[in-house]
């Protein structure tokens, strides 16, 4: 094991990659000599040149229709938006496009596209630059979606991705990019549609993702000094979802909090609430319960886009109040 950052791991993700399947090619805003707006893609273009690794133009629905027509052609594209927010520039290639093409062709053809996305509030980048606009694509039935919260998931989830013959959206929470965990020396893949219990527990479980997983992890020791006993539950990816993982914890537990950085109106916490209220309602033993962001604008103000993001003492506080039924 070796300990690295979570943009190490994924720029070794896509080294690896490139230099197993000649196929794959690396392209987005600023990505080639300059390495991308957050340092992403250091080193690929040195090593595999500008055939390979390749700067757009500032488009990008042009990004995501290339990266559809490119995979039609035989090639497996690895485009990089410089922001996840951008996916409204691109919303119809990736929803109307990335998703259906293959089955409005009887199947008969193969889209093995990977877009990634950094998302996140980091530093005062503001409303525009700042959101998680995953949820949205749970909407999108024929695109996979996946969110590493570690080093080792990003690695392993990249690589999966890549490989993968269907398109899939690779959510990177940008505060996560510095953050240090161990990863195997050796190859490995994370299977798509397979949850992560980062916290074994017994009286409630939190279902969180990306940055909130650690944000819950925190919270879990701190209640742990109370005698509450937390299990996190990290879904990994959001489609294909691990509904066997979580609906065993919450049956484990019989209470549940899903905790996210994206609006909590239409966030993931609605979908899977939604899927425990079909399957695992009478296992309850109290209301479940959902923290996301205000359905605001995100804050220019460092200060005030604090507020915005879901806290361990709002974690703290809703774990006490469902203790107490």
């Amino acid at each position: 094991m070796t300990k690295i950052t979570m943009r190490q791991a994924i720029i070794d993700a896509m080294q690896e990659e490139m230099a197993h399947d000649e196929s794959m090619v690396v392209f987005g805003e600023d990505v080639a000599k300059f390495g991308g707006a957050f340092s992403m893609t250091k080193g690929l273009y040195e090593e595999f040149g500008g055939v390979r690794v390749f700067d757009t133009p500032i488009t990008e629905s042009t990004i995501v229709g290339a990266a559809l027509g490119l995979a039609l052609s035989g090639l497996r594209p690895v485009p990089e938006l410089q922001f996840g927010d951008f996916v409204g520039v691109a919303f119809d290639e990736i929803y109307n496009k990335l998703g259906k093409w293959k089955w409005m062709h009887g199947g008969t053809m193969q889209v093995p596209v990977t877009l990634r996305l950094p998302i996140g509030i980091a530093g005062g980048a503001g409303p525009e630059h700042s959101q998680s606009p995953q949820a949205l694509f749970m909407h999108a039935p024929g695109l996979y979606i996946a969110i590493p919260s570690t080093p080792y998931e990003a690695k392993g989830l990249l690589k999966t991705a890549i490989r993968d013959n269907n398109p899939v959206l690779f959510f990177e929470h940008k505060m996560l990019y510095d953050m240090k965990g161990e990863v195997p020396d050796e190859e490995y893949f994370i299977p798509l549609g397979k949850a992560d219990i980062k916290r074994e527990g017994t009286d409630v479980t939190i279902i969180a993702t990306a940055l909130q997983v650690h944000t819950a992890l925190n919270a879990a020791k701190e209640l742990e000094k109370e005698g509450i006993d937390v299990e996190v539950v990290d879904p990994r990816t959001l489609a294909p979802l691990d509904k066997e993982t979580i609906l065993g914890s919450v049956r484990k537990t019989g209470r549940v909090i899903v905790v996210h950085e994206e609006p909590k109106t239409g966030g993931m916490g609605a979908e899977i609430t939604g899927i425990i209220g079909e399957e695992a309602l009478f296992d309850l033993q109290a209301p479940f319960r959902r923290i996301g962001s205000p359905d605001v604008p995100i804050a220019q103000n460092i200060h005030l886009e604090q507020f915005y993001r879901p806290s361990e003492e709002q974690i703290i506080e809703t774990v006490k109040e469902l203790m107490e039924y």
